[in-house]
């Protein structure tokens, strides 16, 4: 007979320790920072938002999906080394994408500059050229809008040539290219009407070719879409994948109740990354080499560590447990909370909280830029918040001796709420970081008072899919219904009106929130096996007195339903 494997717990725990360190601290390195490069490339507020909105809603539909799929398949192992090589491949490629030509003056960068070189392409005599000083860009309603088309390369301007323009002169000295009217845009369009019936149509259903009929943002907004997509897809499976296979292998050996402790590697992996990207990339020069911006190294930090976390994945404790279903555990876990009316609170205040976590995931850069911020001010504040965050553990014990969960949740939803109303009123490039330790209530404190009101509702064995539950509607549909609405709201208001708003429904809904949760039944579930595994030596007397009443008046139900159930068998028969 062959002796079973010998099953280290402590090995176990640390590999998913560093697991979660180095992915998250490969996020940290591009994610927060995703923005300001789609910023820099030139698109709207409102395209950065759908294009962040769209990456959320792929990973809420793929995460559970893939893996299912992984689980079933038994290629777990498979799923998340593919997952970190090729989104670290598609993320390259976004570098490889060029500008439209509109471009924003930051801190310390010019970035109209980043792209000029020595020779001069036939695009740079196209355009404006004049001895007179004119100002970089100008902002309007949040967004950032050229006050002069800059030099820009061929890639901008494929189409034109010089017989396509003609030049006029100005009083000031200056001089104007307009376009002629013999265009070569014209010609096209008058041949694509020609076209037969069905050659139209073909040529109709052709993306390629209607996006070379589009302009250049939209050109950048489709192409943007399309790589982001693609990235997300690739790694959304890899945070579902990994977590269930090592809290299966935890709990085959009896010790899952330990895989908690691993979820803080993730925040202090999350603030190296974000810290140490914005520490590194405020240390070196605007150009990195030729039209390379030294924003492209946030990407090669997240290439490089994600490569770092293959030999991790390779000796991660995996396990497949194919009884459980993760598909109807997701279903029962919906119909719980939906059951809860409590419950239905808590997931209503996540998904508030998602969209105003939206707003700040996005553009809260964007404000701190317009202000004078460089990469070294977005990073540390950023990791401030992280490392407060990651705190809140320490005070838990004591906070919730002051506050119900329920009161605490309130608290944090508001202290979010206070946070955005202060970003809109930034002043300098550290005058955020007040704010950021307020972290430890928005984000540390309300997911405490989350986690206990997953405890309270949930049934043994469905705590980590009651858990997903309410993540998915904070992270990942709450972020995604407030990037598409953020983005509009920018392009219509601006930065500040932005953060104005979504303070202020969170403090509305924080002023019903508690008269809703009086009004609404508590149903408490007893966990029986909780109970029994209760070491004594642990618990007050007091606590073990309670504890033995909860046991004793549940086993004294029992015994009555159990009685009143054979009387009615035997009325029945």
């Amino acid at each position: 007979m062959k002796r079973n494997k010998q099953i280290d717990i402590r090995r176990a725990l640390a590999l998913a320790g560093t697991f979660n360190f180095l992915c998250s601290c490969a996020r940290s390195c591009l994610l927060p920072f995703l923005t300001l490069y789609f910023r820099q490339l030139g698109l709207t507020p409102a395209m950065t938002g759908v294009v962040l909105g769209t990456k959320h809603l792929v990973t809420l539909v793929w995460s559970p999906a893939a893996s299912l799929l992984s689980k079933h398949y038994d290629k777990r192992r498979l799923v998340i080394g593919g997952a970190l090589v090729c989104s670290a491949a598609a993320a390259l490629v976004l570098l490889l994408i060029p500008s439209t030509g509109v471009h924003t003056q930051t801190a310390s960068c010019n970035t109209s500059d980043l792209r000029s070189s020595p020779t001069h392409s036939l695009g740079d005599h196209l355009l404006v050229s004049s001895t007179a000083p004119t100002p970089a860009a100008s902002t309007l309603s949040g967004a950032t809008v050229p006050a002069q088309t800059p030099p820009e390369t061929e890639s901008a301007l494929p189409q034109l040539s010089q017989k396509n323009f003609s030049v006029v002169g100005e009083p000031n000295g200056s001089s104007i290219l307009h376009p002629a009217t013999s265009s070569s845009v014209t010609p096209v369009r008058s041949k694509r009407s020609d076209l037969p019936h069905g050659e139209e149509e073909e040529t109709h259903f052709d993306f390629l070719s209607s996006l070379k009929m589009m302009d250049s943002q939209h050109q950048l907004f489709f192409l943007l879409l399309i790589v982001v997509a693609v990235w997300e897809f690739m790694s959304a499976p890899l945070d579902w994948t990994a977590d269930d296979g090592v809290y299966e292998y935890l709990d085959f050996a009896d010790a899952a109740d330990r895989y908690s402790s691993t979820s803080v590697w993730g925040l202090l992996g999350a603030a190296c990354g974000v810290g140490g990207a914005g520490l590194l990339v405020s240390q070196l020069n605007c150009l990195l080499a030729e039209q390379t911006p030294r924003s492209a190294v946030h990407f090669y930090c997240y290439a490089g560590v994600a490569a770092l976390t293959l030999p991790v994945a390779a000796y991660l404790p995996l396990y497949l447990n194919r009884k459980r279903d993760k598909a109807n555990r997701l279903l029962k876990a919906v119909q719980l909370v939906r059951g809860s009316p409590r419950a239905l609170l808590c997931a209503v205040t996540t998904l508030l909280v998602g969209v105003a976590g939206s707003a700040v995931d996005d553009f809260m850069l964007w404000q701190m830029q317009d202000h004078g911020s460089s990469e070294l001010h977005m990073g540390l504040s950023l990791a401030l918040a992280l490392l407060s965050q990651a705190a809140f553990p320490l005070l838990a014990g004591r906070v919730s001796k002051l506050l119900s969960p329920g009161r605490i949740l309130t608290v944090g939803a508001a202290t979010l709420g206070l946070q955005c109303f202060y970003y809109s009123f930034l002043w300098g490039p550290w005058a955020v970081l007040p704010a950021q330790v307020l972290s430890c209530l928005s984000g540390g404190a309300l997911w405490w008072a989350v986690g206990v009101q997953c405890e309270d509702v949930t049934t043994p064995g469905a705590e980590r899919s009651v858990s997903r539950v309410f993540s998915g509607l904070s992270l990942h549909l709450g972020h995604g219904l407030g990037s598409f609405a953020g983005g509009f709201v920018v392009q219509r208001f601006g930065l500040p009106w932005l953060f104005r708003g979504v303070a202020l429904a969170l403090m509305l809904w924080c002023v019903f929130l508690p008269l809703l949760q009086c009004r609404a039944p508590r149903q408490r579930r007893i966990n029986y096996s909780r109970l029994l595994v209760a070491d004594a030596s642990e618990a007050s007397d007091s606590e073990s007195e309670q504890e033995r009443d909860w046991l004793d008046k549940a086993m004294e139900d029992d015994r009555s339903n159990n009685n009143y159930g054979q009387r009615i068998n035997h009325w029945s028969r």
